[in-house]
């Protein structure tokens, strides 16, 4: 499995506005509702936030990756965002987090699990993490994110 399977260009949301947790994740969510509609925004922003409830996931090092499961999807769907400035999403760490990873699956799938590793496994490098702070749009993070899985 390949990030690129779940994460297209258009998923990249380089600029992330809200200035907490909930607006996080109701801008992330209505991203990656834009894309697919089959997936309602309140339906999905319902989900997340009920995870997120059982315990953050923001995993620390400004990284957090909010997942679920809906029976609209059929197969795993991504979306990237970041907030240069960093928010406050109940981190391990305590630190501001400013990359975020969505990951949706479908109800009856395991497949997920192999998705976060997979997603876990590619911000694991600072100096990857930085690049993508650095980037200057939603077509570079992409570029750097599709290098950056090829490596494993």
């Amino acid at each position: 499995m390949k990030i690129t399977d779940f994460l297209s260009v258009e998923m990249v949301m380089p600029d992330l506005a809200g200035q907490n947790k909930p607006a996080v994740l109701k801008e992330l969510a209505q991203g990656l509702s834009a894309r697919h509609p089959q997936i309602p925004v309140d339906e999905l922003l319902a989900v997340l936030t009920e995870r997120e409830r059982l315990g953050s996931t923001a995993i620390g090092d400004g990284i957090a990756i909010p997942h679920g499961k809906l029976a609209r999807v059929d197969r795993i769907v991504g979306a990237f965002g970041r907030h240069v400035q960093g928010v406050d999403f109940e981190s391990l760490d305590g630190n501001p987090t400013h990359l975020f990873f969505v990951l949706v699956a479908p109800e009856d799938s395991t497949l997920h699990l192999r998705a976060l590793a997979r997603v876990s496994r590619l911000f694991k490098e600072p100096s990857f993490r930085q690049k993508l702070l650095d980037a200057a749009d939603a077509n570079e993070i992409f570029r750097l994110i599709k290098e950056e899985d090829s490596r494993f």
